[in-house]
C-alpha cells in the first residue's frame, strides 16, 4: 500500500487498523459494532483500490475460491425459494472476503497495529475473567447482570449465553499472539499463563459444552502439531483441569451441566413421568434429543433438495412441514451443525465448498506432520495456534451456531488474515 498524503494514510491505514484492533471489544457488545467495523474496513479498502486502480491484492487463490462461493450464494438465493433475508445475507457476504484481503494488505504495510489488537484481546480476557468469577461467586456481575441459571456464567453478555463461545474462539489467537510477542519476556509471560489457565476454567463455568469441547480440541491440536509448545500447553491444560476438579468437589453444580446433564440428554431415558412403567426407549441421541431431531429434519430437506438445498436461511421456513418434521422439537432457526446446515440450505454444491476447505486443511496438516517427523517446519508455532482456531470451525461433530450469523462469522474470519499474512512472510 502506498499513501500520497497524511490524510490518505489516516483514512486507509490508521482508521482501519484501529477498527480492527477494537474488534475483540466490539464482539462483547454484540454483532452490530463488530460487523460495522469489518464493513467499514472493507469499504475503505475498496475505495483505496478504486482510487489507486490497484486490484492486485485480490489476485490470490484464497480470494478466487471465496469469490466463486459468494457467486453461488447469490445464485442460490435468487432461484431457490427466494426470500429477501436470504438475498441480503448472500449479497453482503462479500464483505468478509474483502475484509480478509484488506487486513492482509494492512499487515503487509505495517504490522505494528497487531500488537494493539493483542492488547485489546488481553484486556477483554482480563475483564471477563474478573467479572465472570465475580458473577460465579456472587450471583450477579459488576453491572448487576444476574446469572440466568445456576449452571451458567454469562458476565457482560447478560442473557446471551455466549461467554464460553467468545473465550474459546478467541483463545487460539490470544495464545498464539502471546507466544509471538512475549514468550521471551518471562515475568510478563507468567501473567499471560495465569490468564490462559483462568480463562479455561471460566469457559467450563460458563456451562457452554461446545465451547469447552472446542477449547480442548484446540489444546490437543497444539500439543500434537507444535514444535515447542507441548510442555506449555500441557501445563496450562493440566493446571486448569486440577482447578476444575477442586471447584467441582467444592461445588458439584459446577460440573452438572457439562457432564451429568450431557450424559442424561444423550443416553436413553424413560417416557414422561406418568408413563414410567412403560418400556424405556432404545434411542440414543446425538448430543440431545432436540439436536438429533434438527439433524434428521435437515437431512430430510437435503434428500428432497439434493443439488441446491432449500435455500439460505430457509431451514426455519420449511422445518415445520410434515415431510421434514421429526417431532415438535425439529424446528429452529438453523439445525445447529455447520455441515448439516450447509447440506440442507445449499445442497451438495454448497457442501463441496466446505469439504474442499476441510480436505485442503487436512492435506496441509498431513504435510506438516511429515515435515515434523523429518525435523523440519511446514508451519511455525504461531501458525499452528491460529490453525487450531480454524480446526474448531471445521470440526464436523459438534453442535454449532448459525453458519450465516454475523457474530460467529467475525470470530472465525479474524483468524484468516493473521494466518495468511504469516504464511506470506515465511515464503518471502
Amino acid at each position: 500500500m502506498i499513501f500520497k498524503s497524511i490524510i490518505e494514510k489516516l483514512l486507509f491505514y490508521s482508521i482501519p487498523a484501529v477498527l480492527f484492533s477494537l474488534i475483540p471489544l466490539f464482539l462483547i457488545t454484540g454483532p452490530f459494532l463488530s460487523d460495522l467495523s469489518i464493513s467499514f474496513i472493507s469499504l475503505l479498502f475498496l475505495i483505496y483500490c478504486i482510487k489507486t486502480k490497484n486490484f492486485s491484492f485480490f489476485k490470490n487463490k484464497y480470494f478466487y475460491f471465496f469469490f466463486i462461493f459468494w457467486i453461488y450464494l447469490i445464485v442460490n438465493s435468487l432461484i431457490n425459494n427466494f426470500n429477501i433475508d436470504s438475498l441480503k445475507i448472500s449479497f453482503f457476504y462479500f464483505r468478509y472476503g474483502v475484509f480478509v484481503v484488506a487486513v492482509v494488505a494492512l499487515l503487509d504495510f505495517d504490522e505494528k497495529f497487531l500488537k494493539y489488537f493483542f492488547y485489546c484481546i488481553f484486556i477483554c480476557f482480563i475483564a471477563l475473567i474478573l467479572d465472570g468469577f465475580y458473577q460465579y461467586f456472587n450471583g450477579e456481575n459488576i453491572l448487576g447482570f444476574k446469572s440466568v441459571s445456576q449452571y451458567r456464567v454469562s458476565s457482560f453478555f447478560n442473557e446471551e449465553l455466549i461467554l464460553g463461545s467468545y473465550l474459546s474462539r478467541l483463545w487460539p489467537i490470544f495464545f498464539g499472539l502471546s507466544i509471538f510477542f512475549f514468550k521471551k519476556k518471562e515475568k510478563l509471560f507468567l501473567l499471560f499463563i495465569i490468564v490462559f489457565i483462568l480463562s479455561e476454567v471460566l469457559i467450563f463455568l460458563s456451562g457452554d459444552r461446545t465451547a469447552f469441547f472446542y477449547l480442548n480440541l484446540s489444546a490437543i491440536f497444539v500439543i500434537l502439531f507444535s514444535q515447542k509448545l507441548l510442555k506449555l500447553r500441557l501445563f496450562t491444560l493440566i493446571s486448569s483441569i486440577l482447578i476444575l476438579i477442586i471447584i467441582s468437589f467444592i461445588n458439584p453444580n459446577a460440573s452438572q451441566r457439562v457432564f451429568n446433564q450431557t450424559l442424561d440428554q444423550m443416553l436413553p431415558v424413560s417416557e414422561e413421568k406418568e408413563e414410567k412403567e412403560e418400556k424405556e426407549r432404545d434411542e440414543i441421541y446425538v448430543f440431545t434429543k432436540q439436536h438429533t431431531h434438527h439433524y434428521i429434519t435437515a437431512y430430510r430437506m437435503f434428500l428432497d433438495n439434493k443439488v441446491m438445498g432449500v435455500g439460505i436461511k430457509n431451514f426455519r421456513n420449511f422445518c415445520h412441514e410434515n415431510k421434514y418434521e421429526k417431532s415438535k422439537l425439529s424446528c429452529s432457526t438453523h439445525p445447529h451443525n455447520t455441515y448439516m446446515q450447509i447440506l440442507a440450505e445449499t445442497g451438495i454444491i454448497g457442501l463441496l465448498f466446505l469439504l474442499t476447505i476441510f480436505f485442503y486443511f487436512c492435506k496441509n496438516m498431513f504435510k506438516h506432520t511429515i515435515c515434523k517427523f523429518r525435523g523440519k517446519n511446514y508451519f511455525n508455532d504461531f501458525e499452528i495456534c491460529i490453525l487450531s482456531g480454524v480446526a474448531i470451525y471445521l470440526w464436523p461433530l459438534a453442535p454449532t451456531g448459525n453458519v450465516f450469523n454475523n457474530w460467529l462469522n467475525i470470530t472465525m474470519i479474524i483468524c484468516l488474515p493473521l494466518l495468511i499474512s504469516s504464511l506470506k512472510s515465511n515464503k518471502t
